[in-house]
């Protein structure tokens, strides 16, 4: 009874369940359905506003598309109406331009005309007036020159010299304030300075030391050092010969080092002439940086200013080169200030115009050439170049820094006391003075007076007039600017003189 009963319970709970789910299903589905209606209508709701929006949207771009076509247009008209008028200002224009044109060659027909009318009457009256006369027209002028040159010859002379007075004292005395206010700004020492090249000793018994046993402590240093002593009978002293001025130091610095200690062989002999070369070259690097500091000069390669510091164991006429190329540096930067040219170059020119003489023993050339290849070689700025090159006048003065460093050159070695000649070479440069003024026609004598700063040309009257001999004084005096290497300035002064002599008997 009781598993029936349990059985029966079962399939009702059973019935009723499925009942209660097919009841569920039904009301899901019920409202799935709404939800459906729901979403569909308010997709439909937002549809209508999407193309709303669309529609004004296109609506007002269809209106600005209007406006600006219709402003395009509008524009468009505008710049017809302007193109129009254009064309038309030109078409006038061109037609006035055609007019011009035309009278413009109708003229040059009659000026032709007229040119070539003018030129037939001037032919034939020039010779018609040859005819008349009987000369040609280079005869004629031939013929007047000679004639104003007799009659007016001194008044020519006259005017000419005042002319060239007038000319040029103005810019004499200006020149000449400029310069003495610059070497007096400058104002340094013009003492002369010369290599030693003769070593004192104690006494004449270093003499045997220094030649050595069967002379081998002298070839050892004349080995080591690259020089030639010279031991002779000059009392307390040894002479130092060689090319070189840089070995020349470096010998005596050693042999005198040598001679200190008094250990005098071979082994001694290279050590202190190793020790020598160091403290040498210590001092080219130290004399060539002081060059460049005292200058203000800080673009230089180090190389190019260690060959600087080598002019300082260079001398020329007896002026130490270092101290003269430093002070044309000085004298180069103040000109330069003065005339508005380049202070930097000028002074930079003025400091390497001589660096060629630091290996002109060494280099085959002139000492200006070796010096432009030094400064190419280590890019030295062109200007500087061109500045130094010109300073012999081997080349023309391209740039007024050129001929600054010129000027600077003359009055540094021009200084009293700076540079002195030996008695050949002074002998020489006059000697070939006087020969320069006697070798124009006319000269009777010529004499080179004041060192060499004046040459007095006495010429025969009878073959010289007046108005000759000033041009032959500027011929002359041109001449040797040409011909001749001096410092400064030579004055040219040319005598004519007539001397009547009769005698009372």
């Amino acid at each position: 009874m009781n598993t029936v009963t349990l059985i029966v319970l079962l399939l009702f709970g059973m019935g009723l369940g499925y009942l209660l789910r097919y009841y569920l299903a039904q009301a899901s589905a019920a409202r799935g359905e709404i939800d459906g209606k729901r979403i569909r209508i308010l997709a439909e709701e937002e549809a209508q506003t999407i193309i709303r929006e669309a529609v004004d949207k296109a609506e007002k771009t269809i209106d600005d598309a209007r406006a600006i076509a219709t402003k395009r247009e509008d524009e468009a008209k505008e710049m017809t109406d302007r193109l129009a008028k254009r064309e038309e200002f030109i078409d006038t224009r061109q037609r006035d331009l055609d007019r011009d044109i035309e009278k413009l060659k109708s003229s040059t027909v009659e000026v032709a005309e007229i040119r070539t009318k003018a030129t037939e009457a001037l032919e034939s009256r020039t010779k018609e007036l040859e005819r008349v006369a009987n000369l040609s027209r280079e005869q004629a002028r031939d013929e007047v020159m000679l004639l104003a040159e007799k009659q007016y010859g001194e008044d020519i002379q006259i005017k000419l010299r005042k002319l060239e007075e007038s000319g040029t004292e103005k810019y004499q005395d200006r020149a000449r304030d400029i310069l003495m206010s610059i070497i007096q700004r400058l104002a340094s020492s013009t003492a002369s300075d010369t290599t030693t090249t003769l070593v004192h000793i104690p006494n004449e018994d270093i003499k045997g030391k220094i030649i050595g046993k069967e002379g081998r402590n002298i070839k050892s240093f004349e080995r080591a050092a690259g020089v030639e002593l010279i031991i002779d009978d000059t009392p307390n002293g040894i002479i130092i010969s060689s090319f070189d001025p840089v070995r020349r130091q470096i010998a005596r610095l050693a042999l005198e080092n040598l001679i200190l200690d008094g250990r005098i062989q071979p082994a001694k002999i290279e050590e202190f002439v190793d020790k020598a070369k160091i403290d040498i070259n210590s001092i080219i690097k130290e004399k060539g940086e002081q060059a460049v500091h005292e200058l203000g000069i800080y673009n230089f390669d180090p190389r190019l200013i260690a060959i600087v510091g080598r002019l300082f164991f260079r001398t020329s006429y007896g002026q130490n080169v270092l101290q003269h190329s430093i002070e044309m540096a000085h004298l180069a930067e103040m000109l330069a200030y003065e005339v508005g040219a380049d202070p930097y170059i000028a002074k930079c020119g003025a400091l390497v115009h001589d660096i060629g003489k630091a290996l002109d023993h060494e280099v085959e050339g002139s000492h200006v050439i070796i010096g432009m290849k030094i400064l190419e070689k280590f890019n030295t700025d062109p200007r500087v170049i061109t500045a130094m090159k010109s300073h012999h006048d081997d080349w023309p003065h391209e740039t007024p820094e050129a001929v600054i460093v010129q000027v600077c050159d003359m009055i540094s070695g021009s200084r009293p006391g700076a540079r002195r000649d030996s008695l050949e070479n002074y002998l020489k440069r006059l000697g070939d003075l006087e020969a320069v003024a006697t070798g124009f026609d006319g000269v009777a004598a010529a004499y080179a007076l004041s060192a060499g700063r004046e040459v007095r040309v006495f010429v025969r009257p009878q073959d010289i007039d007046d108005f000759g001999a000033r041009i032959m004084a500027r011929n002359i005096a041109d001449k040797i600017s040409q011909e001749l290497r001096f410092p400064g300035e030579i004055k040219v002064t040319l005598i004519r003189e007539n001397r009547v002599i009769e005698f009372a008997r």
